[in-house]
């Protein structure tokens, strides 16, 4: 008798997100009373601001929320986001083309579903968000990854990206302020990478989530405001959830070209219909209510950024460049790497992370989740008092 598997091997392939098994590892932890401090995960640990909150109880009161509604999101949402894409993107669309999603991640497998054929590949810069690999895949593409270390300030040059390139080459993935690392591309190096995707033909798919999280004065500048001529080609994905302190509410969206749009409200149509009008509601709030909230919360976690780099960097082996975007600082940990601390040498930063973890109950996610071995990823996200004691530990255990 044939075996027939009870898992499809495409669900089968899908690895588990690396960022919510460490986190999720943490709190059950903190649940049994272990004092962890986790870096791990990428959200605020701020409240939702209050006039957020505000319109989504009102909303509440209104029945004709409580049925369906538009599958590509509400009309007054979507002239917001229209409006926030001109005003923070550089790119003047018609709100026809934007689709409202469940959180950015449905935003960014849509848009793979959407552009990729199979055995289509996508030039993946390296450290990259773990979902990443994983929606290409499912999307039947191929991933094809392209690093660059803490060396280059983790971000990857147009003669990288070239000596990537293939015949198959479809997409580029473009993220700016970065999870995990927190670069910032520079205007120029944004317009360079644009223009290069032009001439090659290329299309772009930008993650846009951090883009109102960054410091020392300096702008997460759009590709397509960088290289206007490649927006017949972009996909832009972005959402509330990190910089309105919104992740629980799950509202995203992406913006793109006419044809690629209908082909992605067609998609979602089928796959969840419309998005939470509640949920809804209080996005509309977020981009056109008070934006002080939000500065507020910057301002935070520029403080803290200042604190973790300058309290990392005091560990023995620890190298962390000092990141202008997101919330997180990227470490590069090989100089910690191959020496023994009490009974464990550990050779990986999967080890090394395994070992804070046990010995200074603090965790952090290591780089094999992001790609190379070499790197943690601590997120910045927590209060102050904790962001400083979890390092502290780290530097007593191995040894500053």
């Amino acid at each position: 008798m044939t075996h027939i598997s009870r898992l499809s091997q495409k669900i089968a392939a899908i690895a588990e997100s690396a960022t919510l098994k460490v986190d999720a590892k943490a709190k059950a932890l903190q649940a049994e009373g272990r004092p962890v401090i986790s870096y791990a995960a990428g959200e605020p640990d701020f409240s939702t601001p209050e006039h957020i909150v505000d319109a989504a109880r009102a909303a509440l009161d209104d029945p004709k929320n409580f049925r369906y509604t538009a599958a590509a999101g509400l009309p007054e949402l979507k002239k917001a986001i229209a409006e926030k894409t001109a005003r923070d993107s550089g790119w003047a669309v018609d709100p026809s083309q934007v689709i409202v999603t469940n959180g950015g991640k449905q935003a960014v497998y849509e848009s793979f579903q959407a552009l990729l054929d199979p055995g289509d590949e996508v030039l993946l810069p390296a450290p990259y968000w773990t979902t990443y690999p994983e929606a290409i895949q499912l999307a039947d593409g191929v991933p094809v990854e392209v690093f660059a270390g803490a060396d280059q300030g983790y971000k990857v040059t147009v003669d990288q990206l070239e000596a990537a390139r293939t015949e198959r080459t479809k997409v580029l993935l473009f993220v700016s302020p970065s999870n995990p690392t927190g670069a910032v591309y520079s205007a120029e190096e944004t317009r360079a990478i644009g223009e290069w995707a032009v001439a090659k033909g290329l299309w772009v798919v930008a993650d846009e989530i951090y883009q109102n999280l960054t410091y020392d004065g300096v702008r997460a500048i759009s590709i397509v405001e960088a290289a206007p001529e490649i927006a017949d080609r972009a996909v832009l994905v972005n959402g509330v959830a990190k910089t309105y302190a919104m992740t629980g509410w799950r509202l995203g969206w992406m913006v793109g070209p006419a044809d690629i749009i209908k082909g992605a409200s067609n998609l979602q149509s089928h796959l969840t219909s419309n998005i939470n009008n509640i949920a809804q509601r209080a996005a509309i709030a977020a981009l056109t209510g008070s934006q002080q909230p939000i500065e507020d919360m910057r301002l935070a976690f520029d403080r803290r950024r200042k604190v973790i780099v300058e309290e990392l960097n005091k560990v023995p082996g620890f190298h962390c460049p000092t990141p202008e975007g997101a919330f997180y600082a990227y470490v590069d940990v090989t100089g910690a790497l191959g020496k023994t601390y009490g009974d464990v040498t550990p050779t990986s930063s999967l080890e090394l992370a395994d070992l804070i973890l046990s010995e200074a109950e603090v965790a952090a996610v290591p780089g094999e989740a992001f790609g190379p071995s070499g790197y943690l990823r601590f997120s910045y996200a927590l209060g102050d008092d904790a962001l400083l004691e979890g390092v502290q530990r780290i530097q007593r255990l191995l040894g500053a």
